[in-house]
């Protein structure tokens, strides 16, 4: 049986479930009647200006009900969507548009301003006049054309532009519904940024079902007390998170009465099993962007506790997963292997890279499938005795950071262009926590004088925050192999001493500076930490700075918000917020009270 498009899935449900919600975001509902009709008018406006089917539209929206309703008309009028984060620097949005080809880039008001400018257009979602009486008069799109194309780090400097088609995504669908049992009933969540494959199984399968998606408050996004108070109060019943934050909540205590189900995890690699009790299934999920978000899935038991981390589960519906040797043949059941991944998931290829889909997505000789492709993935596993696979790491040096995939090859590309830098090598390690970092070893240009922030600003101005290295060590040459590789083993470790510092220390001034600067010293693992410092630049991450704000609620009983921290990232001006949140709290209660708050000393409360 022919199956139809996940848009015409959705204007079924709109049909027979028409005042149900299908997104929450904050206090906004909006219906699957609303839904559609907005989809709709959203379509037939990109219809008007020539779009059709496998014609690129851009999405350079945050993640909100917005974001839904553009990509939902974006797949109605027949053509392909394209994630764009609004917080990646204009430099490489520009290079994503450029790449994409999109003519129209869908947007909200406030980003509109933000776009670099070029050969599209702007069509702000809030400018439509929106006729909610409007009929559906959208194309249905064939199961080959593309839903979406989402953009990964690539080694030649440039991301790649990943091609999934509507029968990629179909199969995801029709797996997850059914491995979750989705069901109207469901409320899932809408964790991932607009640009991470991960947004796509996030959003389609439980609207597909008559489900409704509720958007993360970004104030709890990254604190995983408020995460998990959050889902309990609105009773989600399926969400997915990183993997660093699914492993930090599940340690949390939970209350045994939760509406949660089954929390997904994915992206980086499990480290542990969840403690027993848990009154919801752990499933821990692989795969790649080129396959359409799961290739793999599991439930992680907490019963069984063996030395090996949890596995990465078994394939899922119509996927096949092969293990080979560097010839391509099958290893034995036990023996490492790459991964080579087949079946109704693998995508199109990548956006105008003919050399490099024929490298990466080679013809399957396995089975019963001649005929199809497999994907390679540059994976390690094993097959374990019950069938499910252990992940044991990269061939390549391709690496993961906080989730992204990045190829640290094009972080070397950018850092190569500035002109105090002759060459560079870039990689990841893992601190003691077991957060992974990304390391630059820079060799400088002859008299070239260097500066840690001005690196970090000029790659600001090219990639995401989270593709700029933590630290910069200097170094007089490039440690090479005899076969002219660099000798990784042969690279300094990063220190205090050799580590590339900002350019002037300023010493912590105030109480508070100075009890921040010795907790941050001690949660990042550095020597010391000027007044100027920012948070991030130090190695500092979204789940650090929700132990940063623990930590203060803690000593000063204020609540700083983990916005505040993104705004106001460096020493000098988290101790200012925090200052003035304890004024505030103290202008707000009796003389008498705040006396005795006075009395105690910040530097004599616990860290």
């Amino acid at each position: 049986m022919v199956r139809i498009c996940v848009h015409e899935l959705i204007e079924a449900q709109a049909k027979v479930r028409p005042d149900a919600v299908a997104v929450y975001e904050g206090d906004k509902r909006i219906t699957y009647r609303e839904l559609d009709q907005r989809a709709n008018e959203l379509a037939l406006r990109l219809q008007a200006s020539g779009v059709h089917e496998d014609v690129p539209v851009g999405l350079c929206m945050r993640r909100s009900a917005d974001f839904v309703i553009g990509a939902l008309g974006v797949l109605k009028a027949g053509a392909t969507y394209v994630p764009l984060d609004p917080s990646y620097p204009k430099n490489r949005l520009a290079m994503l548009l450029e790449d994409s080809g999109v003519r129209l880039v869908v947007t909200h008001p406030c980003v509109a301003k933000q776009l670099p400018q070029g050969s599209w257009q702007a069509i702000v979602m809030e400018a439509c006049a929106l006729n909610l009486d409007a009929g559906s008069q959208v194309r249905n799109a064939d199961r080959a054309n593309l839903a979406y194309i989402i953009f990964t780090s690539g080694s030649t400097g440039r991301p790649k532009g990943v091609q999934i088609t509507h029968a990629n995504l179909l199969n995801l669908i029709s797996w997850h519904q059914r491995a979750f049992a989705v069901t109207p009933k469901d409320k899932a969540t809408m964790h991932a940024s607009p640009g991470f494959d991960a947004a796509v199984w996030e959003i389609w399968p439980y609207l597909a079902a008559g489900a409704s998606v509720a958007v993360v408050d970004e104030n709890i996004r990254t604190s995983p007390e408020g995460l998990r108070d959050w889902i309990v109060a609105h009773q989600i019943t399926i969400s997915f998170l990183p993997t660093a934050l699914a492993e930090a909540i599940v340690d949390l205590p939970w209350p045994a009465q939760t509406a949660l189900r089954f929390l997904l995890t994915g992206a980086d690699t499990l480290r542990r099993y969840p403690p027993v009790g848990l009154p919801f299934d752990l499933v821990n999920n692989y795969g790649p962007t080129e396959c359409t978000v799961v290739a793999t899935s599991g439930i992680v038991s907490s019963e069984a506790q063996p030395a090996a981390m949890p596995s990465i589960g078994r394939p899922i519906d119509d996927v096949q997963i092969y293990l080979v040797d560097e010839q391509l043949q099958s290893v034995p059941d036990g023996t490492p292997g790459e991964i080579l991944i087949g079946g109704a998931s693998v995508g199109r290829g990548y956006l105008n890279g003919p050399d490099l889909t024929d490298q990466k997505f080679i013809p399957n000789r396995f089975g019963n499938n001649e005929d199809g492709r497999l994907y390679r993935t540059g994976d390690l596993a094993r097959r374990l005795p019950d069938g499910q696979l252990a992940f044991l790491g990269r061939i390549d040096e391709q690496v993961k950071v906080r989730g992204y995939r990045i190829e640290p090859g094009e972080i070397t590309a950018v850092l190569e262009q500035h002109s105090v830098i002759h060459s560079s090598f870039v990689t990841a390690c893992s601190d003691n926590s077991g957060e992974t970092r990304l390391i630059a070893y820079i060799v400088p240009a002859a008299n070239a004088h260097l500066s840690a922030d001005e690196l970090r600003r000029f790659l600001g101005e090219h990639l995401p925050e989270y593709m700029v290295p933590s630290v910069f060590v200097p170094i007089a040459s490039l440690p090479l192999t005899a076969h002219g590789k660099v000798d990784r083993t042969a690279l300094p470790p990063p220190t205090s001493e050799n580590i590339l510092h900002e350019e002037v220390f300023e010493t912590p001034q105030s109480e508070i500076e100075q009890w921040l600067a010795r907790f941050l010293a001690t949660l990042l693992g550095t020597a010391r930490v000027s007044r100027d410092d920012n948070f991030f630049n130090l190695g500092g991450h979204s789940l650090m700075g929700a132990q940063l704000i623990a930590t203060v609620k803690q000593t000063f009983d204020v609540e700083l918000p983990l916005r505040s921290l993104f705004d106001h990232p460096t020493i000098r001006e988290i101790s200012s917020e925090i200052g003035s949140l304890i004024q505030a709290k103290l202008n707000a209660i009796s003389d008498e009270e705040a006396r005795r708050i006075l009395q105690t000393s910040p530097a004599e409360s616990s860290l």
